[in-house]
């Protein structure tokens, strides 16, 4: 009998942690599988598709999946050299992505492979490996329907919305909320009255869309990399302080919000506590809102 279920496999941003103080929560970089029958979606292929490459070879069911990615920074992709199914005739392998063409998508991921940064090209992949058109828009897999929009973050980025069965689950790894808010209000005091009647215009039409994106979602995977003070010093990087997520959820009626894509640096007693301050926003909130840790391998049933 199949299953519907979604599964984190990495959850780190920037680069893998395996520390002994980051075990609660995983060490691995972005991946998340998504699986509806025989469908088998995945987001992102940081370092936790390793493992998940090596589970899908213990069955023999399927042979066929689909990777989603958000961009092309390494954490996001540095578990494909290392990923098993693409090396074995027989697996099928669709890819898709930022990229003006499908050709983009294929350059985007094989150039890491390539010497002098890696000995093992893609060309020596077994598996029928094809890249889908970029522009698709929604795209299809089987019964899973996806839409992507794009983000704030360097670089051409994407979030997706995803309806997998009867859930309905937004994957946002990369994502700076308050990069516009931020920077009006840094520079407010140099425009008039007029000029700054505009900017508030414009932020709201950001705020508008944020919740547009997020809204009524069952399930919202969303950058929560720092807390404030890391977030002033890196500003502009493309990532969320966890409480600009925390907040925007609770204003888009999200009713799970998994907090993803967690600096590298902050271990398990840090996260915890990042946690427990997310759940008193929301009850100070009087929201129904559940919030939780993306922890590798937690596993969520979809109806």
């Amino acid at each position: 009998m199949t299953e519907n279920y979604l599964r984190f496999w990495g959850v780190r941003g920037s680069y893998p942690a395996p520390f002994d103080s980051h075990c609660k929560v995983g060490g691995n970089t972005s991946c998340v599988e998504i699986r509806v029958g025989n469908q088998i979606l995945v987001c992102d292929a940081g370092s936790g598709i390793i493992p998940l490459g090596n589970e899908l070879m213990k069955q023999n069911d399927v042979r066929e999946l689909t990777v989603i990615l958000t961009h092309y920074h390494w954490d996001h992709i540095s578990g494909l050299p290392f990923f098993v199914p693409a090396f074995i005739p027989g697996w099928k392998i669709h890819f898709f992505g930022p990229g003006e063409t499908e050709h983009d998508i294929a350059k985007h991921i094989s150039d890491q492979m390539k010497a002098p940064y890696f000995p093992v090209e893609t060309e020596t992949w077994l598996a029928d490996v094809k890249y889908l058109e970029s522009g698709l828009n929604p795209l299809d897999i089987g019964s899973i329907h996806i839409e992507h929009f794009n983000v704030h973050h360097p670089g051409s980025t994407f979030g997706y919305r995803i309806q997998a069965g009867q859930t309905t689950i937004v994957y946002a790894s990369d994502n700076e909320l308050a990069f516009i808010d931020e920077s009006i209000e840094r520079r407010k005091p140099e425009f008039d009255a007029h000029e700054q009647d505009l900017l508030d215009a414009m932020k709201e039409e950001e705020r508008r869309r944020v919740r547009e994106f997020m809204q009524d979602v069952d399930v919202l995977i969303h950058d929560a990399q720092y807390t404030p003070e890391d977030y002033q010093k890196k500003r502009g990087w493309g990532h969320s302080c966890y409480i600009d997520t925390v907040n925007s959820a609770i204003d888009a009626g999200v009713k799970d919000l998994y907090l993803f894509h967690v600096d590298p640096n902050y271990d398990d007693d840090q996260i915890d506590a990042i946690h427990k301050h997310s759940q008193e926003i929301i009850k100070q909130a009087n929201s129904p809102m559940r919030c939780h840790v993306a922890r590798e391998g937690l596993r969520i049933d979809l109806g």
